[in-house]
């Protein structure tokens, strides 16, 4: 436990429960506040890489490998 967080502990004790409702409104207050996804979107982030994660499915698809192959993929980007 680091000392702030001692510090508050101790003097939570000293309160009486009504002030120690009124304490957890105010911390709750923030956290309810902050976009969701970025509060647990470090506990998603998976520690793989995209294409390790989608390993399964490369190549599993018909067509050619390259669209680039086919000119008329590729009419209207500048070739």
């Amino acid at each position: 436990m680091t000392y702030i967080e001692t510090q508050l502990l101790e003097k939570l004790r000293t309160l009486p429960a009504d002030k120690q409702h009124e304490v957890l409104d105010f911390v709750e207050f923030p956290i309810t506040k902050t976009p969701t996804s970025s509060v647990k979107l470090s506990n998603l982030v998976p520690d793989v890489s995209f294409t390790q994660a989608a390993q399964k499915y490369i190549g599993i698809a018909q067509g050619p490998g390259d669209l680039s192959t086919n000119s008329d993929h590729m009419e209207g980007y500048g070739t």
